[in-house]
């Protein structure tokens, strides 16, 4: 049997919550089972309840706001925990259709793909400013650069998950998931799809960043940490033979005056060339160590996913043996859909 289940980071989106569950699916086709998952990320308007009187399977919840990243994290390791075969990640803002789930998810149950991404269609996206349609087109350039994937619109949260992917998906970042993923799945060869998707105008302003300069300084530090975490080998070595080339420079401009009988008025050439010849080998250096803890790291992240699997037969098992869990209270969430509609 297959298990979908659809996650929701969500911080005091008490709101718009109905809204965004009442268009979820509760059929999928290929699908056997959808579940829904809330991650309560340290909300003060009662989610969390509104979420229980909707019927929401699993509610995940943390003491005071973690951020993005933290709340995406737990709902991974917590939809692992409970069987899923295929993760979806949307929003509780009502920005995503519902209804496209389904298309999102059948790149992973036909098997052609381990990551899928929601296109928003950011060129022509009416709901986007112009320059919130250049800086994400930009954005995306970096990330398929860094990467090595397609994919037009790489910060965009809704995305499908298979199981497999999901293990072996190791989120470090404290701002957006995002990146780091497709940065991390691109050096995992994982593939990956975009299927167009459609999306809804939001009134509230974004919860993750306070303004476009603080969004692009946070994302370009989180594509550098992911590209230099995965790449360090190319990222340091070829750091460092760069500034080793341009060190040779001033060398080769103090010998060219040497050679003429002029080298006693340009010893300041010679220090800096050795100084950025130096400095480039240090870093050239850096890159190879730092090489050997990403290998480390590769081990440690096998060890994690097979840690994973343990847990996950654990928690099958408990489940198992214990009482069946309530399952959802569908009258509850058709008396809700006649006081949306």
């Amino acid at each position: 049997m297959t298990k979908l289940i659809i996650q929701i980071p969500c911080l005091n989106e008490a709101n718009s919550l109905p809204e965004t569950l009442a268009a979820l699916p509760r059929r999928v086709d290929g699908v056997d089972t959808v579940e829904f998952l809330l991650i309560d990320d340290g909300s003060s308007d009662g989610t969390a309840q509104v979420a229980r009187q909707w019927g929401v399977h699993h509610i995940v919840s943390h003491r005071r706001n973690r951020g993005l990243a933290a709340a995406f994290r737990s709902g991974i390791d917590r939809a692992l925990a409970e069987g899923a075969d295929i993760i979806v990640n949307t929003d509780g803002d009502g920005q995503y259709e519902g209804a496209d789930i389904a298309a999102l998810v059948q790149p992973i149950i036909a098997g052609n793909a381990d990551i899928v991404i929601g296109d928003r269609g950011v060129a022509d996206n009416a709901h986007f400013g112009p320059i919130k349609r250049l800086l994400q087109r930009l954005g995306s350039r970096v990330v398929q650069s860094c990467a090595g994937v397609e994919v037009s619109d790489a910060v965009s949260g809704f995305r499908a998950i298979s199981r497999e992917a999901a293990r072996r998906i190791n989120i470090t970042t404290e701002f957006s998931y995002t990146t780091d993923m497709l940065i991390q799945a691109g050096r995992k060869r994982l593939a990956i799809k975009s299927v167009p998707v459609r999306t809804h105008r939001t009134e509230r302003p974004s919860r993750l960043f306070k303004s476009i300069p603080g969004f692009i300084a946070q994302t370009g530090v989180t594509i550098m940490r992911a590209y230099t975490t995965h790449n360090a080998l190319r990222a340091f070595v070829g750091t460092g033979l760069i500034t080793a080339l341009i060190g040779t420079l001033p060398i080769l401009r103090f010998l060219w005056f040497w050679a003429n009988g002029e080298g006693a008025g340009h010893v300041q050439s010679l220090i800096l060339g050795g100084a950025l010849l130096m400095l480039g080998t240090i870093v050239a250096v850096m890159g190879i160590l730092a090489d050997l803890i990403a290998t480390n790291r590769k081990l440690l992240e096998m060890n994690l996913q097979k840690v994973r699997e343990i847990e996950e037969k654990l928690t099958q098992h408990e489940l198992t043996i214990s009482e069946p869990s309530k399952e959802v209270d569908v009258p509850v969430v058709e008396v809700a859909k006649r006081k949306l509609g």
